[in-house]
């Protein structure tokens, strides 16, 4: 089969040399690939997309020849899921609830527990004697017992192979995705067990516990003097082996009650010396209970790591265990063993089990029957119906996918034979529903042939590819079956479509000679009027716009009816896909924005008449503009108004910076700290007002006049000054600029003044030297100046996403090293040149920049607020130097989580770091960065201990991780 592409070229060659109007249906049914050969099974491998006659590889392999049955569904049989005979019942694992699911098989297999929990009184065995079960209704079991009653009962005479032990979990409230450490759950359980049943009144019911699982020994102390031996009596419902150095459950056991020497400073007072003694102690077992629970001491405290870590070394144990030496305390010695031990008949050998459950055999006869009360067997009969009402359905939906399947097989075989058109009557059909029809998985859908369709909702020839020709015998009884459409006949075989390709083809061949003959065109003189204008760039690329135009033009005439893969575009998004497309048409770089030829020759030049026919022929749409055509006219008069501004700005600059050089300039500014001598009051302005005063006297042409000074900026609501004295002389000195009263008078004639703030000195006293005040005018509104304050303030302690900086401390000397990508980057340009990009609307707080701005602005106290950020940011700003990492944090954000990120930019591990800020240590890792003092664009100090290589594994540290690792009973 030859190539797609060379499919492609076969299929439209005729275009080469055929002229629009020439096209026949013989042209058309070329286009359309009906002369394409059908492929032969077993010799063609797969589908021939390029060729609509080839239905081989489409999904036929899976129905021809013959089926297996369970092919036909994906239903495992129901029996699968019954309880085989003379087994026991499993338990479903939720997630990590393994732990769970081995004790309750202990505890089940343990008869005298579960005949006690059998006689406990239970709420459903009072609602079960009066009506019975509400079928529509589940049991809900309300406490523990009740849960571990249903749990053992279904674990009896269920019929199910597994049971769902979720109600039990959720009574619990433990997390199924989170393991637990299974000794500490086997404690608490039990000790829970115990505090409910102690208030039964039945005694063999109260004691289970105690019987079961309590046993006895005694701490006994020995005096080495005068052999006094004591006694502390305690109870014990397992026992805690260590197995680190031990091979053999017999060593653990002979440790557990080895004895312990008290010499030294470690001596026992004897009671009947009355002096402190060497002596002995040990563990002696008095007695053991008719369970022995044995806990496997398998996870240790690693004081390198900090962590606890699980011992994976082999235990050997028996199946029965001989503990009467132990009860008479005569240890048995055995050598430790290196290797895994060698398991006889009767013994095991594990590394993962962490519980060991020992039944005390007796001589009498084991009681095996133990009876499931009457109101539990009607709810384990209850569910055993479910059960079987669910296998039976399942049977029958098997049953169902199996008949589906063989009459799916019997039609597949029929009509795949009878697919092929031939020479007879044909139609086209969708690959992708024949796939379907063929995809035995999913349900066969409608026919949908409009994702094939073109602008004249007829097949479109770019489409040929994903669709198939078959016969019009198999197509009819498609729609008879599934329905759909619309049927795609010989007559939806679209020549406009066929037409438009051809002459875009030749458009194609033709376009290299044309651009030929463009190029010599444009070398010669235009004569009189007869030339076009047309734009430098459009001429530059006009080739390749054409060859991009020709290219989408297929695409174009799909969209523009609508419909692309099946769906209907929006208008409003057509429309503005359009709007994006003809920003790049051809000759719209001449266009201004009135539609009009634009006013500036330097973009433009004339071409001949013959030179505009031939770029015509390719951009037929694109805008013409004779040599004797008017430039816009609205475009002059701006253009003369612009030039016009321009002038009066440059003499308006030019004006204000020979009224107030010193203020441009920058120089001989007077300070408050240090008050001149010449003058007793001084004038205030905010400093945004300067600094924009400032950029347009340097750059007239590219900013707009300032009009106005927006003084009401530096005043709260009630028209009070919201700055002291001494602050303007420190942190709120970069918000307001001092004025001379020279300079103010100037002011007042250049600019409009809403409010003048002006600070004033004076002497008060009649004694030599007197004392110096300064009063404010406006004068200060202390109740605002207090709640800016605490806004400042809370401000700096509820940010998100803000910058802060870290140092790297070696020796007490930052590290000044090549870092990763950081967040800010130089410039060059200057900072008055820097202007904070502000949303569409937005303006500045505290001047006024249009013409006539008299009218005094509202103010309150939240404008000043922001006022106050954007200026502050901009003063506070920290310039960050080489080798310094920036880091975006969050003031909710713990310490813990900022060391994580410092890991990451460092390589220092979080137990490596130590952080400072202002000279004040960071140490609690639960404290949110807010309320350690660490606010935006602060500077921390990092000293780092000794590096750790595995960053991996610190992640692990610092989100929590651990690994739980649990053997089986």
């Amino acid at each position: 089969m030859a190539p797609r592409l060379q499919l492609e070229k076969a299929a439209w060659r005729w275009a080469e040399t055929v002229r629009p109007e020439e096209v026949s249906q013989e042209h058309i049914e070329t286009a359309y690939r009906i002369w394409l050969e059908p492929c032969i099974r077993g010799v063609c491998r797969r589908n021939c997309k390029g060729n609509p006659n080839c239905l081989v590889g489409i999904g036929e392999h899976i129905w021809l020849g013959e089926i297996d049955e369970n092919s036909f569904h994906n239903i495992d049989d129901p029996n699968c899921e019954r309880r085989k005979k003379n087994s026991f019942v499993g338990l479903t694992n939720l997630g990590a609830t393994c732990y769970v699911n081995t004790f309750l098989q202990v505890w089940f297999l343990n008869l005298e527990l579960r005949q006690a929990l059998y006689l406990c009184p239970s709420t459903c065995s009072d609602y079960v004697l009066g009506d019975g079960i509400q079928e529509e209704k589940d049991y809900e079991p309300q406490t523990i017992c009740e849960h571990l009653q249903y749990l053992f009962a279904l674990l009896q005479n269920s019929n199910r192979r597994y049971i769902d032990p979720s109600g039990f979990v959720k009574a619990l409230g433990l997390d199924t995705g989170q393991q637990q450490d299974a000794q500490e759950f086997s404690k608490l359980f039990m000790s829970l067990l115990e505090d409910t049943l102690s208030k039964q009144k039945n005694p063999d019911v109260r004691n289970i516990v105690q019987q079961q699982f309590c046993g006895e020994y005694a701490y006994v102390t020995v005096c080495n003097q005068c052999g006094r031996e004591s006694k502390l009596l305690s109870k014990f419902y397992e026992l805690e082996l260590n197995i680190q150095g031990h091979k053999q459950l017999t060593d653990c056991i002979s440790e557990f009650l080895k004895e312990e020497k008290l010499e030294g400073d470690n001596r026992y007072f004897c009671e009947n010396c009355q002096s402190k003694q060497n002596a002995t102690r040990k563990i002696r077992l008095l007695s053991l209970p008719c369970t022995l629970n044995l806990q496997l001491m398998r996870f240790v405290f690693d004081r390198q790591t900090g962590h606890k870590k699980k011992l994976n070394t082999y235990i050997g144990f028996s199946e029965i265990l001989d503990m009467e030496p132990y009860v008479e305390h005569k240890a048995e010695p055995s050598k430790s063993q290196t290797r895994k031990p060698k398991c006889g008949k009767g013994t095991h050998c594990s590394r993962n089990a962490y519980m060991l459950v020992y039944r005390l055999q007796t001589q009498e006869k084991p009681n095996t029957a133990v009876q499931v009360p009457a109101f539990l067997q009607e709810l384990v009969d209850r569910d055993n119906s479910k059960f079987e009402e669910w296998c039976i359905e399942m049977a029958e939906m098997r049953k169902q996918s199996v008949d589906k399947g063989k009459a799916k097989h019997e039609e597949v075989k029929e009509l795949y034979q009878r697919l092929p058109a031939g020479a007879e009557p044909y139609e086209f059909v969708s690959l992708e529903w024949l796939q379907k029809w063929l995809d035995e998985s999913t349900p066969t859908k409608p026919i949908d042939n409009h994702a094939c369709l073109c602008s004249h909702d007829k097949l479109h020839p770019d489409k040929i590819s994903i669709m198939k020709r078959i016969s019009e015998y198999a197509a009819d009884i498609f729609y008879s079956r599934y329905g759909g459409g619309p049927r795609l006949t010989v007559k939806a075989l679209c020549k406009e479509c066929v037409v438009e390709r051809c002459r875009v083809l030749r458009l194609k061949n033709q376009l290299n000679e044309d651009y030929k003959t463009v190029n010599n065109l444009l070398k010669a003189a235009v004569k009189g009027n007869d030339g076009f204008w047309v734009g430098k760039s459009s001429l530059r690329s006009w080739r390749q716009l054409a060859l991009e135009q020709l290219d989408e033009q297929d695409g174009d005439a799909e969209q523009s009816n609508g419909k692309m893969n099946g769906s209907t575009l929006n208008k409003d998004e057509s429309k503005e896909e359009r709007k994006e497309e003809e920003e790049l048409n051809f000759n719209e770089d001449i266009l201004c924005p009135h539609g009009e030829l634009c006013i500036s020759e330097n973009e433009r030049r004339l071409v001949s008449k013959e030179a505009w026919s031939k770029l015509q022929q390719y951009f037929p749409k694109a805008p013409e503009f004779p040599s004797y055509k008017e430039c816009c006219s609205q475009c002059k008069i701006l253009e003369r108004e612009g030039e016009e501004n321009e002038a009066l700005h440059k003499m308006i600059a030019n004006e204000q910076k020979t009224s107030l050089p010193n203020l441009f300039q920058d120089k001989n500014r007077p300070c408050l700290s240090n008050w001149p001598e010449d003058t007793d009051v001084l004038y205030i302005v905010s400093q945004f007002f300067v600094e924009e005063w400032r950029k347009f006297v340097r750059k007239p042409t590219r900013c707009s006049p300032v009009s106005s000074v927006g003084n009401s900026a530096l005043l709260c609501p009630h028209g009070g000054l919201m700055f002291t004295f001494a602050s303007m002389t420190k942190e709120d000195s970069k918000l307001i600029a001092l004025i001379w009263p020279s300079e103010w008078q100037m002011i007042q004639k250049l600019f409009v003044v809403d409010h003048v703030i002006k600070i004033m000195r004076i002497e008060v006293g009649d004694v030599n030297p007197s004392e110096t005040q300064y009063i404010s005018e406006p004068k200060l509104c202390p109740e605002c100046r207090e709640g800016l304050l605490c806004q400042q303030q809370r401000d700096l302690r509820e940010y998100t996403q803000a910058t802060i900086y870290v140092h790297k401390v070696v020796d007490n000397k930052k590290v000044m090293k090549d870092s990763a990508p950081e967040l800010n980057v130089s410039s060059s340009e200057t900072e008055e040149d820097k202007e904070e990009a502000k949303p569409d609307g937005e303006k500045d707080p505290d001047f006024n920049q249009s013409n006539g701005g008299t009218k005094r602005q509202k103010i309150s106290h939240q404008n000043y607020i922001a006022y106050q950020k954007q200026v502050i940011r901009r003063s506070m700003r920290h310039r960050k130097v080489r080798g310094e990492k920036a880091l975006l944090v969050s003031a909710n954000q713990t310490l813990k989580e900022l060391k994580i990120q410092i890991m990451h930019a460092f390589s220092v591990a979080p137990f490596d770091q130590n952080l400072s800020i202002d000279g004040k240590i960071l140490s609690d890792d639960c404290a949110t960065l807010g309320t350690l003092g660490v606010i935006p664009e602060s500077v921390i100090l990092l000293k780092a201990d000794e590096p750790i290589a595995d960053y991996a594994a610190m992640d692990d540290v610092m989100q929590g991780k651990d690994e739980f690792v649990l053997g089986i009973c």
